[in-house]
């Protein structure tokens, strides 16, 4: 096993008291499954664990235990409040090239004005944190880096032990054999406030034809029971399993445990060039390859959904032509096609300014069109008033950030939060002026699917 320091450092941090040192070691580690070691931490470090794969399967993703978190309920101000905190504790920081940055990982919440009781209570604005222990998979090698972040002058004894405890966890993985998780037994699932979704649906499109919006998407919650507790390896491997062309997700916080495998890109950034992703606008895969490829030519001609996609792009585009010194957007867009439902999507892409950042990119385009409404603020303030729940992260911006300034969010859809045994699933659907409640249900119904299935759960339709 190869192994080396990469640097040592000591940073100061405005919001500390005294004096941090930042401490790196990383090893290269041949052969680690990144669920295994994910699942290695199930012990120790149950409640401060993430993880991540991005759709290309290029890059993964997996902490374990909590080197540093920063978390902030800031309103307007959350995501300048994270990055300022990150820059200072990373400012110093110099690596070897080919070695892996210190990773923030997390997540903010939809709307940090939505005080409604429920399942998120207790869960800040933001939440992030740098891991004890982080592996990245990328480019076929497999990399395990120790972060200890102290303000204790001699820590050598600390890292020795935290050393020997890399070791051992690396151990688990490598040479336990991976576990086989079954699927939960479901006892029972309820759809929550069903009648008053549909209630609302009827008020939104109202109030939309009354041209107090022109777009509101409205979500809804299904809640699922199960014989046993779950865990969060095994829900997360048939995520894996199931869901192989999106991006996965997992965060956990306490006894708390966020996960899915979403197809959208919030925004990514790489030496300088940022990605985004239009994905709105939905129809259901066919059973056949035939009834597919109709169902998908009827979505690329479909008056309403080509509407509600276009909110999407013009807005992307907006943020891009602020904060690019150039930028590509298709005309048309492509289909997006997953295992359960299939989407318009058009990818944007642009060269930064010197002063753009991926989270000022985040805080901008969080909400786009396709999870919050248009206008923004008169959408956000129609889900705030008629939306049943908390949306908590759903829907919401989750992804990490490098030492550098790279990174990429995705949007946390196709998600559900587990609590013990329970789930929270989590589906939305756009409101223009000619919605109709029932089929807007069953578009829920579709985007329930994948979680659903995961979770071994099945709806009576």
């Amino acid at each position: 096993m190869h192994q080396k320091w990469s640097h040592t450092t000591e940073v100061e941090v405005e919001t500390m008291s005294s004096t941090y040192s930042f401490y790196i070691e990383t090893i290269e580690v041949n052969r680690l499954s990144a669920l295994a070691f994910f699942a290695a931490g199930e012990k120790q470090f149950a409640g401060k664990r993430f993880y991540w794969q991005n759709r290309e399967k290029t890059f993964t993703l997996v902490g374990l235990g909590h080197a540093y978190k920063i978390d902030n309920n800031s309103d307007e101000d959350r995501f300048d409040g994270i990055e300022k905190q990150w820059k200072e504790l990373t400012k110093n920081i110099v690596k070897e090239e080919s070695e892996p940055q210190p990773i923030l990982f997390g997540g903010f919440t939809f709307d940090p004005k939505n005080d409604k009781k429920g399942e998120w209570d207790g869960f800040p604005q933001s939440f992030f944190a740098v891991a004890t222990y982080q592996l990245v998979i990328r480019d076929d090698k497999a990399y395990v880096s120790i972060h200890l972040i102290t303000d204790r002058e001699n820590s050598l004894d600390e890292f020795e032990q935290l050393r020997k405890e890399r070791d051992e966890l690396i151990h688990a993985a490598q040479v336990k054999e991976l576990k086989t998780y079954e699927k939960p037994r479901m006892t029972s699932y309820d759809e929550l406030y069903k009648e008053e979704y549909l209630q609302t649906i009827s008020r939104v499109t109202g109030l939309i034809q009354a041209n107090e919006a022109e777009k509101v998407v409205i979500a809804r919650t299904l809640k699922m029971k199960f014989e046993d507790t779950l865990t969060s390896p095994q829900a997360l491997s048939h995520a894996i399993n199931e869901q192989p062309e999106s991006y996965l997700f997992g965060l956990e916080r306490e006894k708390m445990f966020f996960f899915g495998a979403t197809p959208e890109r919030l925004v990514k950034v790489e030496n300088g060039f940022a990605y985004s992703a239009c994905v709105a606008g939905s129809i259901k895969r066919g059973k056949t390859a035939e009834e597919d490829q109709a169902l998908g030519e009827g979505l690329l001609n479909d008056e309403k959904n080509l509407e509600e996609h276009q909110y999407v792009v013009e807005m992307i585009a907006n943020t891009f032509e602020r904060n690019c010194l150039e930028y590509k957007v298709p005309k048309r867009p492509k289909l997006l096609k997953v295992r359960d439902i299939q989407h318009l999507y058009t990818p944007v892409e642009g060269k930064l300014t010197s002063g753009a950042t991926i989270l000022q990119l985040v805080k901008h385009l969080h909400p786009t069109p396709a999870l919050g409404g248009v206008p923004r603020k008169e959408a956000l303030s129609i889900i705030r008033e008629n939306e049943t729940m908390n949306r908590g992260l759903y829907a919401a911006p989750i992804g990490w950030v490098d030492a550098e300034g790279n990174g990429e969010f995705a949007v946390a859809i196709r998600s559900a939060l587990l609590k013990e045994n329970q789930a929270y699933l989590y589906a939305g659907g756009g409101i223009v002026a000619d919605s109709e409640p029932f089929s807007e249900y069953e578009e829920t119904l579709v985007k329930f699917r994948p979680m659903l299935r995961v979770l071994g759960g099945q709806l009576h339709e």
